[in-house]
């Protein structure tokens, strides 16, 4: 009963204007922060820590708006997943860097496109499906009812999902062998044995190593790429940015500078309540700097 009811509202909520539930989610950012210490908590810290803000001013009024689009974030998956897929990527007002898309086409050698929790990073990749084969990197979640709902909505266009274990991982090094695009969250806490720890805003967070080893194995072009919500549900701006990669040197660590750079020119759409600095089971915590 809870899922057919669950599923229920999702669908009608679909049916809404994306302004609507932009303004929907607003108010659920707002309450799921008043109603959750530990969340709230989490987000001022790691608002707080990256030393982003000029001052005092410019932090609260960014705190107050990533508390509205983290809100905007959830309920905004009803429209993105439910409604028609030409409908959803027509809500793509302009993608800066197209250029460097075609770019990578134009070479042949395959895409890896790392998307942080930033913005609507939902259509990011079912833009680039539209115009590339995609696979992409995801977790399943914790409720299994919503994988159905979850694989419907993103496996649209040319995009595929893999499972965040050896079978998925293994599915991302096919697709980049015959000159494919592949899609990681970057900024995602990987599991025991899959990361290091590199600073993300001046402190250690356990990074995932895959994507440059992936990037190590191949001669494919790294892009940068997220969502900027437009206000008022007008839609989305795709910005995509190339990295290059020193694979002489530590590769996390710039792979987190270019995130945090990113970041920087939208800080009110990055998921800071999200985990980021947590210790994965089994991994040991960083050093303490001297």
């Amino acid at each position: 009963m809870t899922t057919f009811l669950f599923k229920t509202v999702f669908r009608l909520l679909a049916l809404l204007p994306l302004s609507a539930l932009h303004s929907l989610g607003a108010l659920l950012g707002r309450l799921t922060y008043t109603a959750s210490t530990q969340y709230a908590a989490r987000t001022r810290e790691n608002l707080r820590q990256a030393g982003i803000m000029k001052d005092e001013a410019a932090y609260r009024s960014t705190l107050s708006a990533t508390i509205a689009e983290a809100g905007k974030g959830i309920t905004e998956l009803a429209w993105v997943w439910g409604r028609p897929y030409d409908e959803v990527v027509g809500k793509v007002r302009e993608c800066v860097g197209l250029e460097h898309i075609i770019a990578a086409q134009e070479r042949g050698k395959g895409i890896i496109f790392l998307t942080p929790h930033l913005g609507c990073f939902e259509i990011s990749a079912l833009y680039a499906a539209r115009r590339v084969p995609i696979t992409v990197l995801y977790r399943p979640p914790k409720l299994g009812f919503l994988e159905g709902m979850m694989r419907s909505g993103r496996e649209r266009g040319q995009a595929k999902l893999a499972k965040a274990d050896v079978s998925g991982v293994r599915l991302l090094y096919k697709a980049r062998k015959r000159g494919e695009a592949i899609g990681l969250l970057p900024d995602q806490v990987p599991s025991q044995g899959e990361g290091e720890w590199a600073d993300f805003f001046g402190r250690p967070a356990y990074t995932m190593t895959l994507a440059g080893r992936l990037a190590e194995s191949s001669d494919a072009t790294v892009l940068i790429a997220y969502s900027e919500r437009l206000p008022h549900g007008q839609g989305y701006v795709i910005h995509v940015e190339p990295l290059a990669l020193d694979f002489t040197a530590p590769v996390p660590p710039q792979i987190n500078a270019a995130l945090e750079h990113v970041i920087r020119a939208c800080p009110e759409q990055y998921l800071w309540s999200y985990n980021r600095y947590k210790i994965p089971r089994g991994v040991q915590p960083p050093a303490a700097s001297s």
